[in-house]
């Protein structure tokens, strides 16, 4: 008996045990990448489940993002299975996903394993291996309380600890050739999907290289970026320290009624680093420009006031720079690829008059600062000047600090650059990394929602332009700052969760935005609600939750 599906406006027909695969192979020529994943009357399949008789049908490839995350997650359980092999089998080997480092997922080595160039070389002859062999990623839903139990013979304590907050009966359990995993996503059909990666020896792990959305059939060479690993270990380290690696270690902390304990200790280890740095710029007399850049929802704005204080514990006297004052004349403001006003290009800043204000302060001379009419899109003289004593710093925010383009005309020594993002360190588990993305996104939908009224929806539809401009603007540019500061707090999820599901579920099934919406209801789901009461006023985490004791 034949079915039909409806691709792209097209009618196929099928027979009754054909998947979404078997028609993926049959309009693959239709789509520029390889297709990976089914969306079958709104739903996201993967390619294994049967096609459904009348099924309006559309795939994503691995260029889309959702596309592009399964390929890794894919990656990911190839590569654990390939350790298990050659370390002696399942609950051997074992290796954690740490962070992610410009293209490369860093995976550190457990439970005493050595994971040095000679077995990173054998696991990753033995990847590609697997991937030859065609081996299907299995899935299957298991009773919660079986799962729990596989997991137990694997030696996988921290799914054990993950599922014991679990309140679905069923777990979706992922295997490949005997052994076991859990995955937070979807997965690839086999192993030869994952025919582009490399993996490389990396300090005391190893480095998992994977193409890009932009380039997925292309193995990126590794960009190592010294000072943002250095910065992202240290924060795990802390958490190794305090007990807290998963989000299951963090809810049992939450219901062991640790919580108020745990906020005052990260804030105060924050402080500390705070301090460190405003010491830092203490101590080198010529610097008066502390240049402070780092992606959307970092708490640049909070961490700027707090240095500031910092800064006049050792006699020096801040004041804030805007760099948005520095805008162009709307109707010289550069468009991008659709028409649109590119606010984050640096062209879109008056360079010449901002290395000329600069310059004139760093000689002594008083300035009257720009005001930028957001409304009217014109620059404002109100009167405001200023000029530089000798305890006197500049405090600049904005999002090419970084870029000496920005300030080409300061002399390097003036200049104090600081980097400032939300890197999440901790994990779902030992094998499901938290993007440092997500905690951000939530973190803007948040605040969005509070102070300018724009909905989960528009956030989420705006947020792959805004990491556009993050990669452009940004991101090349942070290993050449003389600080790193980590604004993620390890509690802050949970804090998050109770503001920003109220805001997903308001999305619709119909909305274009909807599968993104779910990805993070289910994401948030992981962890444990708690109040905000017990957060304090100067906290970082306020300026997206509101109730902040500065003007943020």
């Amino acid at each position: 008996m034949q079915i039909r599906a409806e691709v792209n406006g097209k009618t196929y027909f099928c027979e009754e045990k054909d998947t979404y695969r078997d028609l993926a192979d049959r309009v693959q020529d239709e789509y520029g990448h390889r297709i990976v994943l089914a969306v079958a009357d709104g739903k996201i399949r993967e390619l294994f489940w049967p096609v459904r008789d009348g099924a309006r049908v559309s795939f994503l490839t691995l260029s889309d993002r959702v596309g592009h995350d399964t390929y890794a997650r894919s990656a990911v359980m190839l590569l654990m299975k390939a350790a298990a092999d050659v370390a002696g089998g399942p609950g051997e080997g074992e290796m954690k996903v740490e962070f992610s480092v410009g293209r490369g997922l860093y995976c550190s080595p457990r439970r005493g394993l050595r994971a040095d160039a000679a077995f990173t070389e054998q696991v990753r002859e033995r990847m590609r291996a697997l991937a030859a062999q065609r081996i299907p990623f299995e899935k299957k839903a298991w009773p919660t309380d079986e799962a729990i139990r596989l997991f137990e013979r694997q030696g996988m304590r921290d799914k054990v600890q993950l599922f014991a907050y679990r309140r679905g009966s069923y777990i979706n359990v992922y295997s490949l050739d005997g052994y076991y995993d859990y995955n937070y996503g979807y997965m690839v059909p086999d192993t030869g999907y994952v025919d582009c990666f490399d993996l490389i020896p990396y300090r005391e792990g190893m480095m998992l290289i994977l193409p890009t959305a932009e380039e997925p059939e292309e193995t990126p060479a590794f960009e190592d970026r010294a000072k943002l690993f250095e910065t992202l270990l240290s924060s795990t380290r802390w958490g190794d320290r305090i007990g807290i690696d998963t989000v299951g270690d963090l809810n049992d902390k939450i219901c062991s009624g640790d919580l108020a304990e745990l906020i005052l200790v990260q804030e105060a280890m924050q402080e500390s680093r705070i301090g460190q740095i405003a010491q830092e710029i203490a101590s080198r007399p010529h610097v008066k420009f502390v240049m402070i850049a780092g992606p959307s929802s970092s708490g640049k704005t909070t961490f700027s006031h707090r240095l500031s204080i910092q800064l006049k514990t050792f006699g020096l006297r801040p004041h804030p720079i805007e760099v948005d004052n520095y805008f162009v004349e709307r109707d010289k403001t550069p468009r991008d690829a659709d028409g649109k006003y590119n606010f984050e290009c640096l062209e879109a800043i008056d360079t010449e008059r901002f290395n000329r204000d600069m310059c004139e302060l760093l000689e002594g001379k008083r300035v009257e600062l720009p005001t930028y009419n957001f409304k009217t899109g014109r620059r404002e003289y109100n009167g405001n000047f200023l000029q530089l004593g000798t305890e006197d710093i500049l405090v600049i925010e904005g999002i090419h600090g970084l870029n000496d383009r920005m300030s080409y005309a300061l002399p390097n020594e003036s200049k104090y650059k600081i980097y400032i993002s939300s890197l999440t360190c901790l994990n779902v588990d030992e094998h499901n990394r938290i993007r440092t993305t997500d905690g951000r996104l939530l973190r803007r939908l948040v605040r969005d929602a509070r102070t300018r009224g724009i909905s989960a929806r528009q956030t989420i539809s705006q947020w792959p332009s805004v990491r556009r401009g993050e990669e452009e603007n940004i991101f090349p540019y942070q290993e050449s700052a003389d600080a790193m500061f980590n604004s993620a707090l390890i509690y802050e999820l949970c804090v998050l969760k109770t503001y920003a599901e109220p805001l997903l579920y308001s999305i619709k099934k119909t909305d274009p935005e909807y599968f993104e919406a779910k990805r993070l209801l289910k994401f948030l789901d992981y962890f444990v609600g708690v109040s905000s009461e017990k957060v304090p006023n100067n906290s970082i985490v306020r300026e997206f939750i509101g109730g902040s004791s500065f003007r943020v």
